[in-house]
């Protein structure tokens, strides 16, 4: 059978070198982690924190997300009541980086900031993530519906699901 084919098998080599060279796409850094808290903070150097994910409010997370979240703590930085979260979830296969800035319960800034996935990475575009300002906190809910993309709903629940991470978390360390 394999005789049969024109050319022999080095055209279906070649179609495979290709779809393994470009389709497959790495890492894309949009915004470094330091460059998004120097935008959050614009007036001076803010306070690192860390929060803890242990006992009930591992459990609040859970139930909030859908999901555990894997890691034990987060860091977050503060300063005169706004604090900014640089958070991960999965989207479909690789973990997404997002950065979001909280004031007065509120989302002031969302942000993706490293995307690992193969679809979905025009969450990244303002015209989307400034969907999430003015956002809070509703229940287990965000307080707005957020428009998804088509291709992209799997990126589109990780974001919502931080960006209820952030408010959540926000408002447990300004108690």
């Amino acid at each position: 059978m394999l005789k049969q084919l024109k050319g022999g098998l080095g055209p279906l080599f070649a179609i495979l070198a290709l779809v393994l060279t470009f389709g497959a796409k790495g890492a894309t850094e949009y915004m470094t982690q330091e460059a998004f808290l120097a935008q959050a903070f614009s007036g001076g150097q803010p306070q690192q924190g860390t929060v803890w994910l242990k006992g009930e409010l591992k459990s609040q997370l859970k139930t909030l997300m859908g999901e555990g979240y894997p890691k034990l703590r987060v860091r977050y930085w503060e300063q005169q009541g706004r604090t900014a979260w640089v958070l991960e979830s999965v989207g479909k296969d690789q973990p997404i980086t997002f950065g979001y800035v909280v004031e007065n319960g509120t989302i002031i800034q969302a942000r993706v900031l490293m995307f690992r996935e193969h679809r979905g990475w025009e969450i990244h575009r303002d015209a989307f993530t400034r969907q999430y300002q003015g956002v809070s906190l509703d229940g287990n809910a965000l307080s707005e519906i957020i428009d998804g993309i088509s291709g992209a709903t799997l990126s589109v629940h990780a974001m919502n699901r931080t960006a209820k991470m952030a408010l959540f978390l926000a408002d447990h360390v300004n108690r």
